[in-house]
């Protein structure tokens, strides 16, 4: 009877340590997640909720005429014709630069990364004064440009530039790693069996890469409708022609127009959301598609 109070004194004994640390744990837990959730609502959350409120602060007449502005109309039809222009070309290049480092080996690969890499370190203003360089009345190509009736600055062709500059790591940098992790064997099996090149890449690569594929797009469309600093300063900021609805905005604001301001924030702002609400779900069917292939 001695030993057994003596082991039930002990295991209680241990008991109570393990449960005040399990205790513990938890609290430190929810305190960290009380934490997040305190910083996403004050940093991320108000200044949303903030964005919608000042938009319909006058009512949604008041909100629809903002938007229907023949300025910032035209800054709305720009930012899709940007977008419609650049993300393609983004899409081209990113397919075929992850395609070339991830199944091929040549010199100078480290270099083509370090390219792709580099809108992410240099600064979108700097990217815009690169192209005033290079198109601007002081040189080489400005004056040969403007005598053949070619504009480049203060035009679409800037913007475009300017845009695909700073969006076009977002699709080679999904599919690299995407590609190189699924190596190069199936692509190497159709060959085998007789598949031509275009073949191989529809029915094999295209598949195989399609959620990836189409992260990255999403992603760089995101970053092309939200571009401001390199488009603010190659397009000259001309109402109607050049503005773009980030410039849209600071104009508008900085005019204490801030219904109208707010509204065009706002349909950022929603585009935003529905990017998140997209990235979110290809996120899922692209766990659930590599989890499906791997089983």
């Amino acid at each position: 009877m001695a030993v057994e109070a003596f082991l039930s004194a002990a295991i209680a004994h241990s008991a109570r340590p393990v449960a005040t640390a399990t205790g513990e744990r938890a609290g430190i837990r929810l305190l960290l997640i009380a934490i997040a959730l305190a910083f996403l609502g004050f940093f991320l959350f108000l200044p949303l909720v903030a964005v919608f409120v000042e938009a319909f602060r006058e009512g949604a007449a008041a909100y629809a005429a903002s938007l229907a502005e023949p300025e910032t109309a035209a800054a709305i039809r720009l930012t899709l014709t940007v977008a419609a222009i650049a993300v393609p070309l983004n899409l081209v290049f990113g397919v075929a630069a992850a395609w070339s480092i991830a199944k091929f080996e040549f010199k100078g690969k480290a270099f083509l990364i370090t390219l792709i890499d580099l809108p992410f370190s240099v600064s979108p203003v700097i990217a815009g004064l690169v192209y005033v360089l290079l198109f601007g009345a002081g040189s080489a190509l400005g004056p040969w440009l403007k005598a053949h009736g070619i504009e480049v600055l203060f035009a679409v062709p800037g913007i475009v530039l300017a845009t695909v500059f700073v969006t076009f790591p977002f699709v080679a940098r999904e599919l690299i790693p995407l590609m190189q992790e699924q190596g190069s064997g199936d692509e190497e099996a159709a060959i085998s069996l007789g598949a031509s090149g275009w073949q191989t890449f529809w029915h094999v690569t295209l598949p195989n890469i399609r959620w990836g594929l189409l992260y990255g797009v999403l992603l760089c469309n995101a970053r092309a409708m939200g571009e401001f600093g390199a488009v603010s300063v190659v397009s000259g900021r001309i109402r109607g022609l050049t503005n773009t609805m980030p410039l849209q905005v600071e104009i508008l604001y900085n005019e204490y127009n801030s219904v109208a301001a707010f509204a065009v924030a706002s349909l950022l702002a929603m585009l935003a959301l529905v990017t998140l609400g997209l990235k979110s779900l290809l996120e899922h069917r692209f766990a659930d598609a590599i989890a499906a292939k791997n089983h």
